[in-house]
């Protein structure tokens, strides 16, 4: 197999966000399977490739790369032109389109759909986020009624929402980067997570949303928006509740009424089997072997089937146009 290198703008804590550790752990499966690195592009680091050093090197056809950096992908679809490229899509809206020769990996079924629609004669692949095997419910005490993250959050949960809990119950609310999260989800009895707001300020998608699954799986009653991808697992009624129900009160009601009958979830193994490693590196595995025949047949090839460009679009409105008249005249 082709060697992989996972493209990052850095990995040091100026660059921590969800993004950067899902790229980093799909990393770690990757290498269960063939070679792979990091290899970065906005700083150099020590114990890091560089990006303009690597093109540098002869016979660029023996790498695959991956890219994932949402506003970056252009960029460096440019400067990778002539080379093997995957893009690891997490969240989608960024408004690029992407040339058929580049694969898809998508993190959520959410964001493979907006590609299935948009780039309809690229490789498409599901590949979702790695729930680690160290994240579950450690069975502690739970002295911490409800926890909040305050990134993400809309302001419906920061100013109504938690001011009306917190004269009732025990609220602990985030406000910075916290080094052992699952600590914290494993004393929470519940869990708020309301991120549609966030994501419709920036026309972009939740890509996986890894916060509410993870407390789930730390046995976390769990009040979340379900937009974009995390309406691949959230089901309210059944593993979680709607946050932002009607009005505060009733979100009180709700909460209140939880807690007064507290129980911790009790997801099965099966529920998180699809996102843990024993599933994730053999669909990797697989994946990997089918994209290295497909780069074999790039390079003696080329792609011949129309993409359903702006013109195109055009072109199939007014064929339909044509059709109808046609159809009306006889």
């Amino acid at each position: 197999m082709r060697k992989l290198y996972f493209l990052l703008p850095g990995t040091t804590r100026s660059f921590y966000c969800g993004g950067l550790f899902a790229e980093l752990n799909t990393l770690a499966l990757a290498q269960q399977v063939c070679d792979a690195a990091v290899v970065t592009y906005r700083q150099r680091e020590d114990d890091h490739l560089f990006l303009e050093d690597v093109l540098q090197e002869p016979e660029l056809s023996r790498y695959i790369f991956v890219v994932s950096w949402g506003f970056d992908v252009p960029k460096l679809l440019k400067k990778l032109s002539g080379c093997h490229v995957i893009y690891h899509a997490h969240s989608s809206g960024y408004g690029f389109s992407l040339p058929p020769q580049v694969p898809i990996l998508s993190v959520s079924r959410n964001t493979m759909g907006y590609w299935g629609a948009r780039s309809q004669n690229s490789l498409l692949y599901w590949l979702p986020n790695q729930l680690p095997a160290t994240v579950q419910n450690q069975n502690l005490e739970r002295d911490i009624d409800i926890l909040v993250q305050a990134r993400k959050s809309s302001e419906y949960v920061s100013q109504q929402l938690v001011p009306a809990l917190q004269k009732r119950f025990n609220v602990v609310v985030i406000d910075s980067f916290v080094d052992d999260l699952m600590a914290l989800f494993n004393r929470a009895k519940i869990y708020l997570y309301d991120s549609a707001e966030y994501w419709t300020q920036y026309r972009l998608t939740e890509g996986f949303g890894l916060p509410p699954m993870e407390a789930l799986a730390c046995g976390c009653q769990v009040f979340s928006s379900v937009n974009h991808a995390l309406s691949d697992f959230l089901d309210p009624g059944e593993n979680c509740y709607k946050i932002a129900g009607y009005a505060t009160g009733y979100d009180v009601q709700r909460i209140a009424n939880v807690l007064a009958h507290w129980q911790p979830s009790n997801l099965s193994d099966s529920f998180f089997a699809p996102y843990r490693e024993a599933q994730l590196v053999p669909r990797l595995g697989s994946i990997l072997e089918e994209l290295n025949q497909f780069f074999d047949y790039c390079q003696q090839h080329p792609a011949d089937i129309p993409s359903l460009t702006r013109q195109r679009r055009l072109y199939l409105f007014y064929k339909r146009v044509r059709s109808k008249l046609e159809k009306i005249r006889k």
